[in-house]
């Protein structure tokens, strides 16, 4: 169905998180769920309006699916991964959830048939050009995007996008990479995009032990606001609009 070697690439990876579980992505730890309790909050602030038709990138297993799904819209959640996907289904059944196989940049969507695009960490498992260009057509006029990526700012996140040990060591799939935010507003603006931000977020690291995260929590969000400092911070929040 497939032939894209990239595509490929992530749909073995695919297995590879379906046997070692979602504990690859550092979800599970107590910062980690604060990490993505986080992230949850804004997707669901940036799609505050009922009645929309939204896409999701990658949902996987579907750990951020089961938060859209209780808001008041209707949810195609896609994925390259047939194992993935079927752990997203068991974990999401609600009547306005839907789930499909799909390469996100060469969907079979119509043009103009979403309101919303969003999706968690997945940007940067795709060849950028050709899935902006696919996003821009399956959005509507007035629709807008919403991702949260790597930022390549961040020292060890440079260090396992670069180094191959590195790589390995952090499970990460062959052909992922990272964001600077002022090359990503680049090409959003290149394919049309407007409105365009990419704001580095994100200084709480998965590995902080439960009994100082009530401690360093209130610095992190702080040095957020830092400018500078904040360049080097784990994450990118990246919105978009198409004009």
């Amino acid at each position: 169905m497939i032939t894209d070697k990239r595509i490929a690439n992530e749909i073995q990876h695919g297995k590879f998180i379906a046997m070692e579980g979602e504990e690859v992505w550092n979800w599970s730890s107590p910062a980690g769920k604060i990490r993505w309790e986080r992230r949850c909050k804004m997707f669901k602030d940036f799609l505050k309006d009922a009645n929309k038709m939204v896409l999701e990138i990658g949902c996987g297993s579907g750990l951020f699916t089961q938060e859209l799904a209780v808001m008041n819209h209707t949810i195609t959640a896609i994925d390259v991964s047939p194992e993935l996907l079927e752990l997203a289904k068991k974990r999401v059944r609600k009547k306005n959830v839907f789930f499909k196989i799909e390469n996100a940049y060469a969907t079979s969507f119509k043009k103009n048939s979403f309101d919303f695009i969003v999706g968690s960490s997945v940007l940067h498992h795709l060849d950028i050009e050709s899935a902006l260009k696919e996003f821009y057509r399956i959005l509507k006029p007035g629709g807008g995007l919403m991702f949260t990526e790597p930022n390549m700012m961040n020292p060890q996140v440079a260090m396992e996008r670069n180094i191959p040990f590195m790589r390995k060591l952090m499970a990460n799939s062959p052909d992922e990479t990272a964001f600077f935010r002022w090359s990503i507003k680049k090409i959003l603006v290149k394919h049309g995009f407007s409105e365009v931000s990419a704001v580095p977020f994100d200084f709480l690291h998965p590995a902080v032990p439960k009994i100082l995260i009530p401690v360093l929590k209130p610095i992190f969000n702080g040095i957020e606001h830092i400018p500078l400092v904040r360049e080097i911070a784990g994450s990118l929040i990246i919105k978009a609009y198409k004009r």
